[in-house]
């Protein structure tokens, strides 16, 4: 099918794209970057230019379009609580502006699909572990609850028959594809390898560094962005967690250290009132798309990584 990616030249968009073409579909991508900045090459059939609010710009590149993978949003959570109404206007009236826009454009009786790149955010700190599609969100921080918003919008709109929809809602990623890294050194794995790789003096790690968090390689989640595309759809609207390999702070520094063969110094912190444990229940997605994770290991993701970083392959 004719497919559009937005936020195809970010971390997950590059992974997601090579991965579509490579299943046979036809890509085409909306960025917001300016027609004077060079573009990464990508294997895509044309680009578009427009910022995610701009109905114009996203009428001209729904055109013939019979699948959208959402990828286009702001995603830093700390930066969210000094911009948050920019993130909601972003992350929720982005999503809403291309609703409509893919509303007014659609051609035929067969409705479009739409696989949007949540978050594992909306779902805030649950108690029970691991988390299931069906817990409570309970957002703590403007960006999962600007994701939160994009999400029940996709799902209004499916269920009013508009749309087929699938929100895959991603634990963290990592890893890298044909070269491109997580660039977000606000995360821990992007910055245990910059730290690594002698861009930064040391790593802050609050408390001890017991704490738990799941991770997924980049392209083991862009074979989950392929797969909802194209599986018939069960319901109007499917949600699925996306996650894969649960790992703590120190695991991830020692991992580094051992694939980097450099040391990664670690400044302490005090403890910061964080949940001990946050990781994804992934039965759903397993059984009804067939999807598992197949690069996901500390040890690939870190690999990978670090390559990204320090221009070594595997």
């Amino acid at each position: 099918m004719r497919v559009l990616v937005t936020g195809a030249y970010g971390f997950v968009g590059n992974a997601v794209v090579r991965r579509l073409v490579e299943a046979g579909h036809d890509t085409v991508v909306l960025t917001h970057r300016p027609a004077d900045v060079p573009l990464p090459e990508l294997p895509i059939s044309e680009v578009f230019r427009g910022d995610i609010r701009d109905p114009n710009a996203l009428t001209a590149a729904l055109d013939g379009v019979q699948g959208v993978c959402h990828l286009a949003a702001l995603t830093r959570v700390r930066e969210s609580f000094e911009r948050s109404e920019e993130y909601q206007a972003v992350n929720a009236g982005g999503t809403v502006t291309l609703l409509d826009a893919l509303a007014s454009t659609r051609v035929g009786s067969k409705v479009p699909t739409v696989v949007l790149g949540s978050t594992a955010a909306i779902y805030g700190a649950p108690e029970r572990q691991p988390i299931g599609e069906d817990t409570v969100p309970a957002p703590g921080n403007p960006y999962g609850t600007s994701k939160l918003a994009a999400d029940r919008a996709l799902q209004a709109r499916a269920e009013r028959g508009e749309i087929e929809a699938v929100s895959l809602r991603c634990f963290n990623i990592s890893g890298s594809v044909n070269g491109v890294g997580d660039a977000d050194e606000s995360r821990i794995i992007p910055k245990a390898v910059a730290v690594a790789a002698g861009r930064h003096p040391h790593l802050e790690m609050n408390g001890d560094g017991e704490a738990v968090r799941d991770f997924v390689h980049v392209d083991d989640l862009a074979r989950a962005y392929v797969m909802a595309l194209e599986a018939p759809a069960s319901a109007p609207f499917r949600a699925y967690n996306v996650g894969a390999t649960p790992a703590s702070m120190r695991e991830i520094v020692a991992t580094v250290e051992r694939v980097s063969g450099r040391e990664v110094p670690v400044v302490h912190r005090p403890p910061q009132p964080e949940p001990p444990r946050l990781v994804a229940d992934i039965s759903r997605i397993t059984t009804d798309l067939g999807w598992k994770p197949e690069c996901s290991s500390l040890e690939r993701q870190v690999t990978d990584a670090w390559s990204a970083v320090s221009g070594s392959s595997r």
